[in-house]
């Protein structure tokens, strides 16, 4: 895990161009709060990308140990926030110019299933 305060930079590639990018820094302590500024290359970026990249985003250890999330994302990107919505809980969303600012909760990590006992 990289230390808190520490910028990451996220790329999601097809083939060898980057079609979606993110950066994320994370506030010290427990209850810390991720910030995260996500963005296509362009608007004609093939539908599923912008979902990998906030996979991406909130599978970043330092992003699962926080509580809090604020993004930044433009506004009218369907894709990017309806996959923000799907991974967080209580997400409100606010126009600020030409982006949209999402705060929300980041639910804890499940733990995996037990696994069954085998016969």
């Amino acid at each position: 895990m990289t230390r808190p305060g520490t910028p990451r930079h996220v790329e999601i590639k097809d083939g060898d161009q980057t079609v979606a990018a993110a950066d994320v820094t994370t506030s010290e302590g427990p209850e810390g709060t991720a910030r995260t500024s996500l963005r296509a290359t362009s608007d004609h970026v093939s539908p599923g990308y912008r979902t990998d990249l906030v996979d991406a985003v909130m599978d970043l250890p330092e992003v699962q140990a926080s509580t809090r999330l604020e993004a930044t994302i433009p506004l009218g990107d369907a894709e990017l926030l309806g996959r923000l919505r799907e991974r967080t809980r209580d997400a409100a969303t606010r126009a600020a110019g030409s982006t949209a600012l999402v705060d929300a909760d980041i639910p804890p990590v499940s733990p995996p299933p037990p696994s069954s006992p085998r016969a």
